[in-house]
């Protein structure tokens, strides 16, 4: 404590006696940092702060699902992909017909890489005045990508095929290219877009976009109708049913211009298999599925305008189904201050001797003899994050509580 005391009195007295030097040395050891945490992501280099060295950034998974490989450019082998896994320009990312991929680079851009994709990262840069540059080619499949508030001069591509589209700040797409033939698509979904292919440039605004294949000789603008917005269950959401009748209902908010609903219900989480309903040409906006064993659900609805054609696919909610006990609060459930670890948070709280757990939808790995446990979420993205725990013993009783975590 003396010694401590020693030193906390030089300092102080440095500070004083050279003032000049004592700022330019606290400044340096926050840039310091600020540049550490731009390099993963977790700083936005372009909300002009002096955060990030120009030059090369990285790129690094925030959710990783099935079978998802890396080919880094200095290498000819593919690795799995981890989250430790830096992603850095001409890298190749690759998921299976069942992976998925969330990519997160410096500027707050996100690829989300649905199955049966490849991407290739073509630029992740930032230059001396704060200005990222994210670029990305889709090679075959479809990927999700989304926009932060990006600093003026900023951009983010994407290429497929011969076009270019860039994406305006706060905006979200869909790119698809066809791996069986040369057809692509890109969609906006929310903001804006311009797209340039050859000699012609489209502008994109809310549910337009563009097709084109290599023998086109120009992209057919269009206006896409809306999916509906999923109303209940939320996704994660625990549903306690009956057992005789097994009955869940779905809902969703209704859409401009719509004839009826394509709705679709999984036990897989990228549906594929046999599916557990698909119902097209559904008329109203609510709909009792029966027969549904306890388990964990997936399920999405489409729009289906008068002509036939479908929107793309809703967000796609996850539900768990319970057994309805004759008291779903009398089991007990107590929970501590949840663990933050990164973007992994640890679960950990006491239930009834023998009772099932589940966080989330994923089911806790051991309870022990005196009721308590401990989980790890997969990683969760920056933001607001809702977690939801349920216990379930023998007798079908159900106690759910839910907590929500913010990730910076």
């Amino acid at each position: 404590m003396g010694l401590l005391a020693v030193v906390g009195l030089a300092l102080i007295v440095m500070y004083f006696a050279f003032p000049d030097f004592s700022n330019k040395l606290i400044m340096s050891g926050e840039a310091s940092v600020g540049k550490v945490l731009a390099k993963v992501g977790i700083l936005n280099g372009g909300t002009g702060s002096n955060s990030a060295d120009p030059g090369p950034q990285q790129a690094h998974f925030t959710n990783i699902d099935g079978v998802v490989r890396v080919k880094k450019a200095s290498s000819s082998t593919w690795v799995s992909a981890n989250y430790t896994l830096a992603l850095e320009r001409n890298d190749i990312v690759q998921t299976s017909d069942e992976g998925i991929a969330k990519v997160v680079f410096a500027d707050g851009t996100s690829y989300t890489v649905k199955p049966d994709s490849l991407i290739v990262i073509q630029e992740n840069s930032i230059n001396a005045a704060q200005e990222t540059k994210v670029a990305v080619q889709v090679t075959t499949g479809t990927v999700d990508l989304a926009t932060a508030s990006l600093a003026r001069g900023s951009k983010s591509q994407v290429q497929v095929g011969e076009a270019v589209a860039s994406i305006n700040a706060d905006s979200a797409a869909q790119v698809m290219k066809d791996p069986r033939g040369d057809q692509a698509e890109i969609l906006v979904k929310k903001g804006s877009a311009d797209v340039q292919r050859r000699d012609q440039t489209v502008k994109l605004a809310e549910y337009e976009k563009v097709d084109f294949g290599n023998q086109s000789a120009q992209m057919i603008k269009s206006k896409e109708i809306r999916p509906p917005f999923l109303i209940a269950p939320r996704d994660v959401d625990t549903v306690p049913v009956d057992m005789k009748s097994k009955e869940v209902t779905l809902s969703w908010g209704p859409v401009e211009g719509v004839r009826s609903y394509h709705v679709k219900v999984s036990k897989n989480k990228f549906f594929t298999g046999s599916p557990v309903l698909d119902q097209k040409d559904w008329p109203t906006l609510e709909m009792r599925v029966k027969g549904l064993d306890p388990g964990v659900y997936f399920w999405e609805v489409y729009s289906s305008g008068d002509d036939g054609k479908e929107s793309v696919a809703s967000v796609r909610n996850s539900f768990t189904v319970v057994p309805k006990g004759e008291n779903n609060s009398g089991i007990l459930l107590e929970l501590d201050p949840l663990v933050q670890h990164g973007h992994v948070i640890e679960v950990r709280g006491r239930t009834e001797q023998g009772a099932r757990v589940m966080v989330n939808g994923q089911e806790v790995a051991m309870v022990s003899s005196e009721g308590k446990f401990s989980h790890f979420t997969n990683p969760l993205p920056t933001g607001e994050n809702l977690i939801t725990i349920t216990a379930q013993n023998a007798k079908g009783g159900v106690n759910t509580k839910q907590q929500t975590i913010t990730i910076q």
